[in-house]
């Protein structure tokens, strides 16, 4: 049943992608305006996002369900440098490459599909991926791209998202809740995650030259280990571990930390590439190949996890 629902509302948020190319394709937008919208969801709504999910009552099972899914994006990361590792060393991945196989796109598409899916009260947990996430990000993925070793802690710190998951997690700890007003702005902030984030995805692609994305022979073996190869594997670890017993509603919580997994390549890449002077025409078309195929990838893994 679950892997239905995901099925039909990938579909769904597909369709609101093909509305952000539409109205590009028409000449309403430029597609360079999907920058504003991508700013609007990283810098306003996905803060609202993450506050709201924290906005829930403190009890021992949703701490440990937290602790539990903080401790599976690690050790995730981990599992995936340690196989893009191996794997690099047979097949030669650039950084651009191996930045776009351990990095996912969670952030526009976990929390739209965990809601979705799921319910309001899952999204804690994806919560819990995104903050790992996004300090490999910060840390080791920028670290990467710029080719020598020099930590920025400053854009860490102050990342806004990294300042709503703690300001939301000391809210939930010591029982402290929005008042209503502010409430009801952040919630319905946080509602337009899911058509937000599609709509500017849709844009971004409308301008993809498929011809040149197709023809580029090194994709095709980025995206099957992305999209297939890697996801296999974390599944197996997430499903057979027995790690899922640390905590109630475990399988359910490692359910939201594969599907962080399982979406396609982070477009943080492409535009830390683009930064950093590496080939970011390369990385967004390895984001958007991804992209496409994960309508057909991401039921399927979550059918053999769930089987």
């Amino acid at each position: 049943m679950i892997a239905y629902l995901l099925a039909q509302q990938i579909v769904v948020l597909f369709i609101m992608m093909g509305l952000g190319a539409l109205i590009v394709k028409a000449g309403v937008v430029k597609a360079q305006d999907s920058r504003t919208l991508s700013m609007v969801t990283i810098y306003l709504i996905l803060p609202c996002v993450i506050l709201k999910a924290f906005q829930i009552d403190y009890s021992p099972a949703v701490r440990d369900g937290f602790i539990l899914a903080v401790c599976a994006a690690v050790a995730i990361h981990l599992a995936l440098f340690a196989m893009c590792g191996a794997l690099g060393k047979v097949f030669r991945f650039d950084p651009v490459e191996k930045g776009s196989l351990i990095y996912s796109n969670a952030g526009n598409l976990i929390v739209p599909l965990v809601t979705a899916v799921l319910g309001d009260k899952w999204v804690i947990y994806a919560s819990a991926f995104l903050c790992v996430q996004m300090i490999f990000l910060f840390t080791h993925c920028q670290t990467m791209m710029r080719g020598q070793l020099h930590l920025d802690w400053r854009s860490l710190v102050t990342n806004v998202n990294l300042i709503a998951i703690v300001v939301g997690l000391l809210m939930f700890l010591t029982g402290l809740r929005l008042p209503s007003l502010p409430y009801e702005v952040v919630s319905g902030v946080a509602s337009t995650i899911g058509p937000v984030s599609m709509i500017m995805l849709g844009m971004v692609l409308s301008e993809v030259r498929w011809k040149n994305v197709l023809s580029h022979r090194r994709i095709y073996l980025v995206t099957t280990i992305k999209m297939i190869v890697l996801p296999l594997a974390i599944m197996a670890l997430l499903k057979f571990s027995g790690i899922h017993t640390l905590a109630p509603h475990g399988r359910m919580i490692l359910l939201i930390s594969l599907l962080a997994v399982i979406t396609p390549s982070a477009t943080m890449v492409t535009q830390l590439a683009q930064v950093y002077g590496r080939d970011a025409a390369y990385s967004g078309s390895i984001n958007a190949f991804t992209t496409i195929v994960s309508i057909m990838t991401m039921p399927l893994i979550i059918s053999l996890y769930l089987f």
